[in-house]
């Protein structure tokens, strides 16, 4: 028996041996895959070098042309710093290819988050796709991304915005909920014009077919340039060619911004509708959108009606407060969804406000977006602070 058990004991050794060295062997192996793993997808914290010691945020614009955009990436990079990230920002002035090109250097860049304000929101679902296969989530700011599978958006109502709009015209016209108006709308390439569109609807549908309301000319502004809305208006007055005070005679421009809006009222001006020249006319209402300073000290001055004012420090701010938890890898509680055609995307909605002669001193004064110095026409002061 002790034989027999001596042989034994002489047989199990070397196999006992063995498969301590395969487990050896296998232990580092694995290790080495997943260290070659870790560093392929830069989530290492171990050997991380120091410049990517903070999160970084990629945001690219679709143009910082205007003052409104210019704002917002103020904002945003101020509260990015103080939340301890960095920012790379690019504009791609209003350019498709550009754009998705920014999207790519960014990437490459190894940005942590990409913050997408899209010239065309079709257009950018491509640079979503290439975010998500180098693992970088994205957020779609004030404009929608459609038909991907978009993380996050954050925005303004563009619906209410919309149906402020229409809501002021119509109760603001000389007559109220009656008469000839001009319709513009924005880019058709953003998908927030749309949804203004959809939010003006709801208010002047019943008018329009009640026949309360007529609409003399609409039409899409091309990139949302005051130049184009101008010549938009220029048509529309001359089509209508009513005289001042017939029934007939166009009385409000629903216009979707204040660039569109500036245009608009250059159009006016021309024709004595506005301004000096338009007394003993009945009063012409004009509306807006971002309250921006040209906007606000013609609002002051009496040519243009009203405009919507967007806290836009709020946006931004909100904005890289997302953007830099969801590069921390910390939850985000959204507080509604939109569906942008493929899923229900995690939103949240920044309140807005329609701001005119009357309250413009409690809204964009009060908050400081404007001093009230600066709303004087012609008064080249700049923004509170």
């Amino acid at each position: 028996m002790a034989q027999l058990s001596s042989g034994s004991d002489s047989l199990a050794a070397p196999a006992g041996a063995r498969l301590r060295i395969l487990l050896v062997v296998v232990s580092l192996i694995l290790s080495v895959v997943i260290g070659l793993l870790l560093s392929r997808r830069g989530g290492a914290a171990v050997g991380a070098s120091p410049a990517r010691a903070r999160p970084v945020i990629g945001l690219s614009f679709d143009t910082l042309k205007e003052e409104r955009w210019q704002r917002d990436r103020a904002a945003f990079i101020g509260r990015a710093h103080e939340l301890g990230a960095e920012v790379i920002d690019l504009a791609a002035n209003s350019n498709d290819t550009q754009q998705m090109r920014d999207v790519e250097s960014l990437i490459t860049s190894r940005v942590s988050m990409l913050v997408i304000v899209a010239h065309n929101g079709a257009a950018m679902a491509k640079a979503v796709g290439l975010a998500h296969a180098a693992s970088i989530p994205v957020i779609a700011y004030d404009r929608l991304i459609p038909d991907c599978d978009l993380d996050f958006y954050i925005t303004f109502d563009a619906v209410k915005v919309g149906a402020l709009q229409a809501q002021y015209l119509v109760d603001h016209l000389p007559t109220p909920r009656r008469g000839h108006i001009v319709r513009l709308h924005g880019a058709k390439t953003d998908h927030n014009a749309h949804l203004m569109k959809q939010g003006q609807d709801r208010i002047l549908e019943p008018l329009i077919k009640s026949g309360d309301l007529v609409v003399s000319h609409e039409d899409w502004v091309d990139e949302w340039k005051p130049e184009a809305a101008k010549r938009i208006v220029n048509a529309a007055l001359s089509r209508a060619a009513a005289p001042a005070g017939s029934e007939s005679a166009i009385t409000g421009i629903l216009a979707p911004n204040d660039g569109t809006a500036g245009g608009a009222i250059q159009a006016l001006l021309e024709e004595g509708l506005v301004g000096p020249a338009a007394v003993g006319h009945a009063p012409m209402v004009v509306t807006g959108q971002d309250a921006e300073l040209a906007a606000c000290q013609r609002v002051v001055a009496g040519t243009q009606t009203m405009t919507v004012y967007k806290p836009l420090h709020r946006l931004a701010g909100r904005a890289a407060e997302v953007a830099v938890a969801m590069a921390k890898g910390r939850p985000v509680v959204a507080s509604g969804e939109m569906d942008n055609g493929r899923i229900k995307v995690p939103s949240i909605f920044v309140d807005v406000v329609a701001v005119d002669r009357q309250n413009i001193l409690d809204t964009v004064v009060k908050d400081g977006f404007h001093r009230e110095s600066s709303l004087r026409p012609g008064s080249q002061a700049g923004q509170g602070g």
